[in-house]
């Protein structure tokens, strides 16, 4: 290989690996697909190396693209924040979250605000989805999963353990309470939450009974079963029975009063939640600044939700 390798060709690498397929790439950058080929397959041949692997219609980087992958995205993205403060834009940080989508939906929708009124202006994205995520096809610098075991080759840590709790609705309280031992939910419709076979350990109603050294009750008077830790609260809310609730999501509902808690006794989740940033985004004072603040945010809920 003599020489620097073609510009336009590490930005067409760059976007399509990014997005995933050349047909993406071509219309982010405003050129052909045939374009974005001829670009790099043109890289290819000048570094020696084979950059991306086509699976039918996708392509996915090859273990060579992926080691210069980082460093490419963190140079364009330094190329595109120069090119924001040429225009004027002063230089915008941007920060891209990926979140479970009930982080995203529940609790983290109604706290961003704080983080952004201290640190605005931001060009902020918020993406919920399940694990495992394209760190750089999506450019993300921030991910949020349960548990240590998603990304063994980025650098994660753990941030908190969260709790789960009997909650109710304050008129289903007053209907049905005084509840002051754990016995007093043998007789009562109990909501439960179920994540489905490839989910992680959560807490269960069986579990909770257990710690409490009782016997989990045969037949309830009713049961209902949600799919998700916000559903579950929502049925809490409406009143519909008691539901074993995990504190991010539960936080907001104590606050306003739309949830009580008849009993304080909790169990810990099995896994903590973790934060995974690539080595790209190490080093952004936005990223540090959020993590911070992140950090923080999650302790204060996981705290009301011990005590």
């Amino acid at each position: 290989m003599s020489g620097l390798p073609s510009l336009k060709g590490l930005q067409a690498f760059d976007a399509a690996a990014r997005k995933g397929s050349f047909a993406a790439a071509a219309e982010e950058l405003s050129v052909s697909p045939a374009a974005i080929s001829q670009l790099i397959r043109g890289l290819e041949d000048q570094i020696g190396r084979k950059l991306f692997h086509r699976v039918r219609r996708s392509v996915i980087p090859t273990e060579a693209g992926l080691e210069v992958l980082p460093r490419l995205s963190a140079a364009f993205e330094e190329l595109r924040g120069v090119s924001r403060q040429l225009k004027g834009s002063g230089g915008q940080a941007r920060l891209t979250l990926s979140v479970p989508p009930s982080v995203a939906t529940g609790w983290l929708a109604t706290r961003i605000g704080a983080f952004l009124a201290e640190h605005d202006p931001v060009d902020l994205a918020i993406r919920g989805e399940e694990d495992p995520v394209a760190f750089e096809r999506e450019t993300i610098d921030v991910r949020m999963s349960y548990g240590r075991f998603h990304y063994r080759e980025h650098e994660s840590e753990v941030v908190a353990t969260d709790w789960a709790f009997p909650a109710c609705a304050p008129d289903f309280l007053a209907r049905h309470g005084p509840l002051e031992t754990a016995h007093d939910l043998l007789r009562l419709p109990l909501i439960h939450t179920d994540w489905g076979p490839a989910a992680a350990a959560y807490p269960t109603w069986d579990q909770w009974f257990e710690a409490a050294s009782l016997a989990p009750p045969r037949r309830a008077s009713r049961r209902i079963t949600a799919n998700s830790s916000n559903a579950a609260i929502d049925l809490a809310v409406s009143g519909l029975g008691v539901a074993l609730c995990q504190g991010f999501f539960a936080a907001r509902y104590l606050e306003t009063g739309l949830l009580v808690r008849p009993l304080a006794q909790g169990l810990a989740l099995r896994h903590p939640y973790c934060l995974t940033v690539p080595d790209r985004s190490a080093r952004r004072p936005i990223v540090t600044a959020f993590k911070a603040w992140f950090r923080e945010a999650c302790l204060g809920a996981v705290e009301q939700a011990k005590n």
